[in-house]
C-alpha cells in the first residue's frame, strides 16, 4: 500500500476503515435485494406487463436471422459476419437487436419504476442511475430466455474461447445517462465473460464508448477505439476488454448492459482479482461461481 500513498499508520487505519466497510456492503447485497424483490414483486404495478415476457416481435428481424444461422449445425464464424458490423481484430461486434417500438415501451417501463416510490438497487458502483432487473421482476420471463435461446448460440461461435458456449448465469442492468447526472463511465472492465450493450435511445448527442486492450495486456501508451451508440443496436465484446463511455454532450441515453458469464471459465481463476475463488452461498447467480469442476481453456489476449 505503501506505492500508493499510505505511509503513516493513520493512513493504513484509514484504509482498514473503507475496506471494512465495503466488505460488510458486499455482504449484504445479496440480502437487501431480495428484500427489495419482495417488496416490488407484491405492491408494484408495471406501466407496460406485456414487456416482462420475450417475445420474438421485440426482436429487429435481422438479429432473428443471425440468430437463426447461429443455431444451425456446421455454421461457423465466417458464416455469420454478414449480420455484423465490427473493426479490424478487436472482436466488438454491433448489430442490431430490438425494434423501436419495443425499445420505447421498455424505456417507459423502467422511467416508470424510475419515478415510483420504490427501493431501487444500483447496477455497481459506477453508475449512480439505473436499475437491476431481476429485482423488477425481468430475469426468469425476459433475461434468462434471451441469454439461453438467442445469445449464447451466437456467443458459441464468437467467443468460444470464453466460454461462450457455457453461459449459464448472468447480471442484467440498464444505465442512463444524462447532464445533471452520470454524463460518461471510466475506463473499466466487466466482472464478465461476455456483454452485450444494447442502446436502448432517446435523443442524446456523443458519448460513445471507447475499447482499449484487455486487461492482461499492459501498454504505457495504449490506442483506443470509438463506437458509436445507434439506438436499437447492441454491441458485443469479451468482459474484459476493457473500455469506457465518453460524456454525453445534451440529450439522454438508456442502455441495457448484460454481463453474461460461464463457471467454466470463471471457477478457473475470479476475473476480477485472479485468484482462486473461495466461494460463500447465495441466493439466485450470485457472481456466477458454481461448485462445478470441470473448466476450458481461456484465452487470455488477441
Amino acid at each position: 500500500m505503501k506505492k500508493y500513498g499510505c505511509g503513516t499508520d493513520e493512513q493504513w487505519n484509514q484504509v482498514l476503515v473503507q475496506v471494512k466497510s465495503e466488505l460488510e456492503r458486499r455482504q449484504n447485497l445479496f440480502q437487501q435485494s431480495l428484500e427489495r424483490s419482495r417488496q416490488i414483486r407484491t405492491q408494484y404495478r408495471p406501466l407496460h406487463p406485456e414487456v416482462y415476457t420475450l417475445q420474438e416481435s421485440f426482436f429487429a428481424p435481422e438479429f432473428l436471422e443471425f440468430v437463426e444461422l447461429s443455431r444451425r449445425s456446421g455454421t461457423t464464424p465466417e458464416d455469420v459476419m454478414k449480420f455484423v458490423t465490427s473493426k479490424p481484430d478487436d472482436r466488438v461486434y454491433e448489430f442490431p437487436v430490438f425494434t423501436k417500438q419495443f425499445c420505447q415501451q421498455f424505456m417507459e417501463e423502467i422511467t416508470h419504476f424510475e419515478d415510483s416510490d420504490f427501493p431501487k438497487g444500483r447496477p455497481n458502483t459506477m453508475n449512480n442511475y439505473g436499475i437491476l432487473l431481476n429485482e423488477l421482476g425481468f430475469d426468469e420471463g425476459f433475461i434468462t430466455p434471451l441469454r439461453t435461446d438467442y445469445l449464447q448460440p451466437i456467443c458459441r461461435l464468437l467467443y468460444p474461447d470464453w466460454g461462450g458456449d457455457a453461459l449459464d448465469s448472468h447480471k442484467a442492468f440498464v444505465v442512463t445517462y444524462k447532464l445533471g447526472e452520470d454524463l460518461d463511465l471510466s475506463y473499466h472492465y466487466d466482472n464478465a465473460e461476455v456483454t452485450l450493450n444494447v442502446s436502448l435511445g432517446k435523443d442524446f448527442e456523443e458519448g460513445s464508448l471507447y475499447f482499449g486492450n484487455m486487461r492482461q495486456v499492459v501498454q504505457s501508451q495504449p490506442s483506443y477505439r470509438e463506437h458509436k451508440h445507434r439506438p436499437t443496436y447492441g454491441l458485443l465484446h469479451r468482459g474484459q476488454h476493457k473500455h469506457g463511455a465518453m460524456p454525453i454532450d445534451e440529450g439522454e441515453r438508456y442502455n441495457l448492459i448484460i454481463w453474461m458469464r460461464s463457471s467454466k471459465v470463471r471457477n478457473q481463476l475470479c476475473p476480477m482479482c485472479d485468484q482462486k475463488p473461495t466461494l460463500v452461498r447465495t441466493v439466485g447467480f450470485g457472481d456466477g461461481f458454481t461448485k462445478e469442476t470441470k473448466t476450458v481453456d481461456v484465452c487470455c489476449a488477441s
